[in-house]
């Protein structure tokens, strides 16, 4: 029980970070809870993040109704609203179309991905301290947002969710940075990584998890614990992108994401 109110909390914080909350939960779970095999405990990983999965869809409710109503009645909503759903519709289908390419061509080669996915994770690092560090020295700064969305930001960042599935990527990280390094307005940027996650998540667990997955009590208490630790950093993440400068958030992004790299 123990180990799957852990595990849950670690879920509801790290998913939010530029750090795979996957990787933490698999570091953790190995070193701490050493019983388990490691295909079971990613099996876990994925089934945590319906927790997160249920904070974020709370937490932005009026968005995806908005987006649901959207599904019946493209022509009529507002202009914003049919860029993203057109932007998440096609990055859906380019994550999940490659992000199952990649995990049936890579499982089971795990530790000779690893040095792979963290020179990735460095070289993104590395951009976006670049990024930050001219944010800070610009005078002006002109973000873009949602009705700036086209069809080469969904085909972009539906490939750089696709390759959240190798060990070690952080999903958020890798779209979170991409919509930073696309100059998007910072809170805009982590909202929309967000909403991504939602339908990658929930078919996720579908595809790979409903049939296969042992359901118990203890399981329930991780992913209560996962919701719960999802919706309150959520909600504070959100409120430290609006409160301090685009540069620095870049900055301290970018850290986050350097420091990833020695997890």
């Amino acid at each position: 029980m123990l180990e799957q109110i852990i595990l849950g909390i670690i879920q509801g914080i790290f998913e939010w970070l530029p750090i795979s909350s996957e990787g933490v939960i698999v570091l953790v779970a190995k070193n701490f809870f050493d019983e388990q095999a490691l295909g079971l405990i990613i099996k876990q990983a994925l089934f945590l993040h319906l927790g997160t999965f249920l904070a974020a869809l709370i937490y932005f409710r009026k968005d995806v109704l908005s987006l649901f109503q959207t599904l019946f009645n493209y022509k009529s909503a507002e202009e914003d609203i049919q860029r993203i759903f057109k932007f998440l519709v096609i990055a859906t289908l380019i994550s999940s179309f490659l992000g199952f390419i990649l995990f049936k061509v890579f499982s089971g080669f795990e530790e000779q991905l690893t040095l792979s996915t963290k020179a990735i994770t460095l070289i993104i690092g590395l951009l976006l301290l670049i990024t930050g560090g001219l944010q800070i020295k610009a005078k002006t700064g002109q973000y873009k947002k949602a009705g700036e969305l086209n069809n080469k930001d969904g085909l972009l960042l539906g490939f750089m969710q696709g390759l959240s599935v190798l060990p070690g990527l952080s999903r958020s990280g890798l779209t979170v940075s991409t919509l930073l390094l696309r100059k998007f307005d910072e809170t805009f940027a982590l909202k929309l990584s967000f909403l991504m996650s939602l339908p990658i998540v929930l078919g996720g667990n579908i595809a790979l998890n409903l049939s296969k997955l042992e359901f118990s009590l203890e399981m329930l208490l991780g992913l209560i614990f996962s919701f719960v630790f999802g919706l309150i950093t959520i909600d504070l993440l959100l409120k430290i992108a609006k409160k301090i400068n685009f540069g620095y958030f870049v900055l301290v992004f970018a850290a986050l994401i350097l420091a990833s790299v020695f997890i």
